[in-house]
């Protein structure tokens, strides 16, 4: 597991600026000049642009795995900005209380994103409900604690169809959407996993590994469409994703002293009572960082980094690929 925390008055700074219009909301710091922020955003309002491209023109968002964690995070974010959303979860009622809270702005809707037929239905609905898509999030998913001997084929399987095929279909399902708008952002939720792999986590490096292969090509299929594609590559939060959505493949013990190298214990599952000490950092700075990304007219990177333990992590794993391809014979390694 990967951790890292920023400072919690760091955190707190964090905060939606409201500029009165909806929709043009923004992330700001609480020490940034409010005129500053607010004169950027009259700036992008004013380009000539169609008005159902225009920056501060409600956006509608289509968020996976929206009941809790990162997921809620990004709903809850969007919603705080004006922003219309469709949240898709196993379970809609969980949302109940953000629904009654925003009637007009926030729609759920029942989904397993491994069901290929049910996506492209539950996209269908998302999409009469609000008339377009803007921003799609896949981010359903989970981790799988477990060598890659001891993974039954059924856990295998799951892992591959939860966080790989269940990205694809939704990306798939969304396609003819944005094309038809020749408009839209798919932003694909990896992690420092999809970078680098770590033992007992072979199975879920795999499924990441697997997203961003894919979404690398998607950015450059789509990129004269209109359609941009962001890898969101993600360090540690204060989510259930170590915990309670953590699932174990039955241990053998032969592996018994890797896991207490690599976790500081052998039991499978771990201690769940530990999690309220977690100092993994808030979701809020996850789902801040996307919001600022979403409108960067900058240096759009494909891979995003997010979290502040999440550089330490990439450059990392980079520097040991590098330094294992240099042993072979006649290759150099980029300058």
């Amino acid at each position: 597991m990967v951790s890292g925390r920023l400072p919690q008055d760091e955190t707190a700074r964090l905060v939606f600026l409201d500029t009165g219009r909806a929709g043009c909301d923004t992330w700001a710091r609480r020490d940034e000049p409010s005129r500053l922020a607010s004169e950027r955003l009259r700036t992008a309002a004013s380009r000539e642009v169609p008005m159902a491209n225009a920056p501060c023109s409600p956006r509608v968002w289509f968020i996976t795995g929206a009941g809790r964690g990162l997921g809620r995070a990004f709903v809850e974010g969007a919603l705080a900005a004006g922003e219309r959303v469709v949240a898709t979860l196993r379970r809609p009622e969980v949302l109940r209380p953000l629904v009654e809270a925003h009637p007009a702005l926030l729609r759920t809707l029942a989904l397993d994103v491994r069901d290929r037929s049910a996506v492209f239905t539950v996209v269908e609905q998302a999409h009469a409900a609000f008339g377009r898509l803007d921003v799609v999030i896949n981010n359903a998913g989970y981790g799988l604690v477990g060598a890659v001997e001891e993974v039954s084929e059924a856990e295998a399987r799951e892992q591959m169809d939860t966080n790989f095929f269940g990205a694809l279909w939704v990306t798939q399902a969304v396609l003819p959407v944005l094309r038809a708008q020749r408009s839209g952002h798919i932003v694909q939720i990896s992690s420092v996993g999809g970078v680098g792999t770590m033992p007992a986590f072979g199975l879920y490096n795999a499924s990441k590994w697997a997203l961003e292969a894919f979404s690398e090509a998607l950015a450059a299929e789509v990129a004269d469409l209109g359609i941009r594609v962001t890898i969101a590559e993600l360090g540690g939060f204060a989510t259930d994703w170590a915990w309670g959505s953590m699932r174990f493949a039955s241990g053998l013990p032969a592996y018994d002293p890797l896991r207490e190298r690599t976790f500081g214990t052998t039991r499978l599952p771990w201690d769940m009572s530990q999690q309220p000490s977690d100092t993994s950092a808030d979701p809020r700075e996850a789902a801040a960082a996307l919001a600022r990304h979403l409108t960067d007219e900058g240096t759009r990177p494909l891979r995003l980094i997010v979290g502040a333990d999440a550089p330490e992590h990439v450059s990392m794993a980079l520097a040991k690929r590098r330094d294992d391809y240099r042993k072979n014979p006649g290759f150099a390694w980029p300058a």
